[in-house]
């Protein structure tokens, strides 16, 4: 029979209770939105292919290329249009043509309307997204049992607090650099008490992310002001020349996406070394403050070592395309590391690594501390 504390129960209380007065206060004063209520999108499900037409030519931005349309009926899916058979097009340019699939029978996709017809949006990825994401779930109760229950809990909750507070939050034009930080607390301090429980491994964890994290920040904000950074690429250029009354500060941006990013990895390093030498404690029970603070900086520093890389690879992984374009169009290399959209991702790299650095022996001293503090957990 599983046996749930009372701490726990609260723990899990006082997280949601958070995430609501959280959300409340992110949404207050309206959110900006360009939304377009007339332009409908629906889900469906491609039946037949009625008809290709290929023009003789598509003249596209000047030029005279091949293009391609193709006709088809849907069969709605969702909404208040669910059974309709709707004749919808989609459209090849020459710069699509070789790379967009062409749809078949059988296809899920999204149609859009654009007053005059309807147009394919997009294949549904929605769907094989949520099957791979039960998978992962499933992997983790089998695997994990109760502690697998608590990670996905945890995941839930972190995921509610970055796209139900955070992001609501910044549209809502509240102070960016407040809300990250509130984001990064919350996570902090919930994940590992809902993971690990309340006990002297939460307590060290925690209080070795939070300095990491905050030097992680300071970092952010000490850069920010050597670099001159204007937190302009071309995904923020795209937001700040939207209509409508937002007003974000990039900078402020650059710096939540230092931290919170820093945030995970730091988490991962504090976490594991806490459990580490909570073993090493409970096994060696004649073990003396020097002696476990050594053995934390031993496993810190191969913790280190490959969450530095992982930090690293990480932030080149998700900026791969713009690295790639950068380094055809730059003159050198000098003028590649200098653009500002490469020297953002290396410095959010170097201050995540900086909190995973100083965070191992401070979480290894936290530990020595607390651990020594009673003979009880």
């Amino acid at each position: 029979m599983i046996r749930i504390s009372i701490p726990y129960l609260i723990t899990i209380f006082f997280s949601v209770l958070l995430l609501v007065v959280g959300h409340n206060y992110a949404i207050s004063g309206g959110i900006s939105s360009i939304h377009n209520t007339k332009n409908e999108i629906v889900r469906a499900k491609v039946i037949r292919i009625v008809e290709e037409i290929t023009p003789e030519y598509d003249e596209l931005m000047g030029s005279m290329m091949p293009g391609k349309k193709i006709i088809f009926d849907a069969l709605v899916t969702n909404g208040e249009k669910k059974g309709d058979v709707l004749k919808a097009e989609q459209n090849f340019s020459s710069l699509s043509k070789n790379r967009l699939k062409e749809v078949k029978a059988g296809d899920s996709v999204l149609l859009i309307n654009n007053f005059i017809t309807w147009n394919f949006e997009g294949y549904l990825r929605v769907n094989w997204l949520l099957i791979l994401g039960i998978l992962f779930v499933l992997c983790l109760l089998v695997f994990g049992g109760r502690k697998g229950f608590n990670t996905v809990l945890s995941l839930v909750l972190t995921c509610i607090s970055v796209f139900a507070i955070f992001v609501p939050a910044i549209l809502s034009g509240k102070n960016i650099y407040l809300m990250s930080i509130l984001v990064c607390i919350y996570n902090i301090v919930t994940t590992p008490l809902i993971i690990m429980g309340y006990n002297k491994k939460s307590f060290s964890s925690i209080a070795g992310c939070m300095a990491g994290v905050m030097l992680s920040g300071l970092i952010a904000i000490i850069m920010d002001r050597l670099m001159s950074l204007t937190g302009i690429n071309e995904h923020s250029r795209y937001l700040v020349s939207l209509p409508g009354d937002i007003n974000l500060n990039l900078n402020a941006i650059i710096f939540s996406g230092i931290i919170i990013g820093a945030m995970g990895a730091v988490m991962d390093v504090s976490s594991s070394l806490a459990s580490a030498l909570w073993e090493v404690k409970e096994k060696a029970k004649n073990i003396t403050f020097k002696e476990l603070f050594k053995s934390g900086i031993n496993i810190g520093k191969d913790i280190m070592g490959t969450m530095a890389d992982t930090l690293i690879l990480a932030y080149i992984g998700s900026s791969l395309t713009a690295v790639l374009l950068l380094s055809m169009i730059s003159q050198s290399l000098l003028g590649l590391f200098n653009s500002e959209l490469i020297a953002v991702e290396i410095l959010q790299a170097l201050a995540g690594s900086f909190g995973i650095l100083f965070a191992m022996p401070l979480t290894a001293l936290f530990c020595s501390i607390i651990y020594f503090r009673s003979k009880q957990s």
